[in-house]
């Protein structure tokens, strides 16, 4: 079988649910198997993934550093949808000074993008899969 190209639509938060911890575990299992995962799109409460100021107690997944350690580690694209972030207040630099904020918390490699990279990363992917 050849391998497939990914793309992740997440929209659970890291905690509270398990739509980001089962979209990781499969994001890390189908990188095994040989596949591809050209993106990672974040969208509506989804978008808290992003947010550098969580912190979990220290016997607890951290899957905030976990997101941040894949993408790293193997060249993948977290986009977060700028309205939705907006809206839940995960700002980075430049939208945190526009909206006259004294601090942002969107964590690297997390950036903030439009709903145009979720359709190109839908029509680019074999597979688009939603958790």
């Amino acid at each position: 079988m050849s391998a497939l190209r990914f793309a992740l639509l997440v929209q659970g938060p890291p905690y509270g649910c398990e739509a980001s911890a089962q979209a990781l575990l499969f994001a890390q299992a189908l990188l095994a198997r040989g596949h591809r995962l050209s993106q990672v799109f974040f969208y509506q409460g989804g978008v808290y993934n992003a947010n550098g100021y969580v912190c979990p107690a220290s016997d607890e997944v951290d899957l905030v550093a976990q997101w941040r350690a894949l993408a790293l580690a193997q060249g993948i694209c977290l986009d977060v949808c700028v309205a939705a972030a907006q809206r839940r207040g995960v700002l980075d630099a430049a939208e945190a000074q526009e909206a006259g904020k004294i601090g942002h918390n969107l964590s690297a490699p997390f950036v903030l993008s439009g709903l145009g990279q979720l359709a190109e990363a839908a029509l680019s992917a074999d597979r688009l899969v939603q958790f």
